[in-house]
């Protein structure tokens, strides 16, 4: 990984910005010692042309493991994707030392430390907002941002400075921004939703498609 991005993943991994993380990470380290329980950086391809931004850790996947999508039922859905799609080089991910490596895909998210009941407050969101902005900076060759659900479409909305409005979270949706990566929608692979049905696995593999066909023109 590049210097400046590593510098930024440290930077990430000691942030204490949000009282009410900290406070609710350190109740969580009590129970389970063996918990990451630090806000996770990014994960993937410092090459990559796609980048697929979720909401936040879960308090037992990337909470406990300290790598994006890691150790629950969103990873365990979302790295067979990856991989059917070329985008990983082993279908699984459940911990951090386990090898995963991505190919021209990257992950983050837009706030960095578990929330209760996964809701961040609005002030928790400004003040993450910022590492994302920092990381798209870093990632050169970024042409696609595959959000994983509405929240973080609104905050790859924001950092563009677009209007929420003229551009609605849609599955599939791909919403093109002069000399900026295109947006893509696609609903997030929690474990509500796609054991609801709500999102399937021919479902999300034909969005990724769709983005990286995007990623290549």
């Amino acid at each position: 990984m590049p210097g400046a991005l590593r510098n930024l993943e440290r930077e990430i991994t000691a942030c204490r910005a949000c009282p009410r993380l900290v406070r609710y990470l350190s109740g969580i380290r009590e129970k389970f010692p063996s918990y990451w329980c630090k806000p996770v950086p990014g994960f993937g391809d410092p090459k990559a042309r796609l980048v697929l931004l979720g909401l936040a850790p879960g308090r037992y996947g990337s909470n406990r493991t300290g790598r994006m999508f890691t150790g629950d039922a969103s990873g365990r859905f979302l790295y067979p994707a990856l991989y059917k799609a070329g985008l990983a080089n082993q279908p699984n991910g459940e911990d951090a030392r386990d090898g995963l490596k991505l190919k021209g895909a990257f992950i983050t998210a837009i706030v960095r430390c578990a929330p209760p009941q996964n809701k961040p407050k609005p002030d928790e969101l400004r003040r993450c907002a910022p590492y994302f902005a920092r990381e798209l900076a870093l990632l050169k060759n970024v042409r696609v941002i595959l959000a994983l659900g509405k929240i973080a479409h609104d905050a790859c909305l924001k950092h563009y400075g677009a209007r929420l409005s003229a551009h609605p979270f849609k599955h599939g949706a791909v919403h093109l921004f002069p000399g900026r990566p295109a947006l893509v929608d696609i609903y997030h692979p929690s474990r509500q939703n796609t054991q609801t049905g709500l999102l399937t696995m021919g479902m999300f593999l034909e969005v990724l498609r769709k983005a990286q066909r995007l990623c290549g023109e």
